[in-house]
């Protein structure tokens, strides 16, 4: 395969100018057009959380993709798929919406510091849906690049459910860790709700902890290559970095001239 031509699949929290709380919204509004400017062929899903105004930014849905049904645990929810344009590049940004997860006008906390109780649900929905519109789609990407504790299932979801999936049989995922760590512990079975075909217990194993660190630990477990941002990080998550990081990994990339031509480099490694 030409290495011009590689698909890739950017799944993240954020993307600047559509929301930027943290280092992710930079990172991907950097990186994807760097690799589409390349040569490579990019999509981006990132969530639709209710802070980003839809108008200014002209999101539009995209209704043969919305209407899937997404599973988590014993409930369903429809998912709805908006598009837009980021001005002054010729990259689409798709966003993942339902509304009972994302209509909030808030990200992860609410107006007085909290923890959405259900992030862990809007996480595993977002997982999900994006796998699910890509599949809709038609577009098989040799690269998933995932950034961010909410994106740690997919690579999972790639090694397991979709791993025969003709659209994604031959995908390799790439996990970013971010310094995003937060303290609070989900309620409820989070091992049911991430349950999908072909998926049992002890492949979650890592989620039993039902924090932070269990999104980031099944990400690095099943991830083809680990990657840690340039930030600084506590003990704890430079520990689990250590601990989890497979031999065919950057390590920690920074955020110098090196970037476009080190991920450049590495995807082209992982998909040959």
């Amino acid at each position: 395969m030409s290495s011009s031509k590689l698909r890739i699949l950017y799944a993240a929290t954020e993307i600047d100018p559509f929301l930027q709380t943290t280092k992710v919204a930079e990172f991907l509004r950097r990186l994807p057009q760097g690799m589409q400017e390349m040569g490579m062929e990019i999509r981006i899903f990132v969530p639709r959380f209710g802070i980003i105004n839809e108008r200014k930014n002209r999101l539009h849905e995209v209704v043969r993709l919305s209407g899937i049904n997404i599973a988590v645990g014993e409930d369903e929810k429809p998912l709805i798929i908006k598009v837009a344009s980021i001005p002054n590049a010729k990259l689409q940004v798709y966003f993942i919406d339902n509304e009972d997860y994302f209509h909030r006008k808030s990200v992860l906390v609410d107006k007085n510091d909290k923890f959405h109780a259900d992030n862990d649900e809007r996480a595993i929905f977002f997982c999900k849906g994006v796998l699910e519109t890509v599949k809709k789609l038609g577009w098989a990407p040799d690269i998933v690049h995932c950034n961010d504790w909410m994106t740690g299932l997919i690579p999972m979801y790639l090694k397991t459910t979709y791993k025969k999936d003709p659209i994604f049989k031959d995908a390799k995922s790439v996990f970013t860790i971010y310094n995003n760590e937060f303290d609070f512990k989900f309620q409820g079975d989070i091992i049911e709700k991430a349950k999908m075909l072909d998926i049992d217990d002890d492949m979650l194993a890592c989620l039993k902890t039902a924090d932070f660190g269990g999104f980031i630990k099944v990400g690095m477990e099943y991830a083809d290559a680990v990657v840690k941002s340039d930030e600084d990080f506590s003990d704890n998550l430079n520990s689990l970095f250590t601990e989890y990081s497979r031999s065919k990994q950057l390590g920690q990339v920074g955020a110098d001239e090196n970037l476009l031509t080190s991920y450049y480099a590495l995807y082209n490694e992982l998909a040959n």
